[in-house]
């Protein structure tokens, strides 16, 4: 989709960090639109000022925001579940 990070290291070197404009544009464009739309919402705006307190950019903290909306519903879709903002995943029991 475009929403991952160009890393340019070499050895002791680091980089800058870009993120990539491959994959289809529309649906980078819906995303980011979703996630500025987003954080007019009580529950992703927490998510988004915390972005933005660690330093990020206001573009930045939008594509990562975005990158969350687009985990959230695929994991939706591959899951067949309903939203529930209120749910809090637990640990695993066997660890």
């Amino acid at each position: 989709m475009g929403r991952d990070v160009r890393i340019r290291d070499s050895g002791k070197f680091r980089g800058r960090r870009k993120l990539t404009k491959k994959g289809h544009f529309e649906l980078r464009r819906l995303l980011f639109n979703a996630a500025m739309q987003g954080i007019r919402n009580a529950l992703w705006e927490p998510y988004y000022l915390a972005l933005r307190a660690r330093g990020m950019s206001t573009t930045a903290a939008f594509v990562a925001l975005a990158c969350k909306l687009a985990r959230t519903c695929f994991a939706l879709l591959q899951n067949e579940t309903e939203f529930n903002p209120d749910f809090r995943p637990r640990a695993c029991a066997l660890t």
